[in-house]
């Protein structure tokens, strides 16, 4: 991990094409300016955090139960629709 200082309007370079400039500073808080090609994904950590979070809450109500109670209801659509 790299940690630098860097003060109003001062940039730093990643790369070759990722510029990230200090806009303002605020007593607990920093606005950059991210300069970066559209196909480089930039997220704040708290989204993919929730995001995580979400995925294993769904996974974990997606159960083996779970899976053949929708098996069945396949099964009796199929069947109903053949009647």
């Amino acid at each position: 991990m790299l940690i630098l200082q860097r003060k109003n309007n001062q940039s730093l370079t990643i790369g070759d094409n990722i510029n990230i400039t200090i806009l303002e500073i605020g007593n607990d808080w920093v606005k950059l300016a991210i300069d970066a090609p559209k196909e480089i994904s930039i997220l704040r950590t708290e989204l993919l955090e929730a995001a995580s979070a979400n995925q294993e809450a769904a996974s974990s109500h997606l159960n083996e139960g779970s899976i053949s109670q929708i098996k069945n209801l396949i099964n009796q659509s199929k069947n109903s629709e053949n009647t």
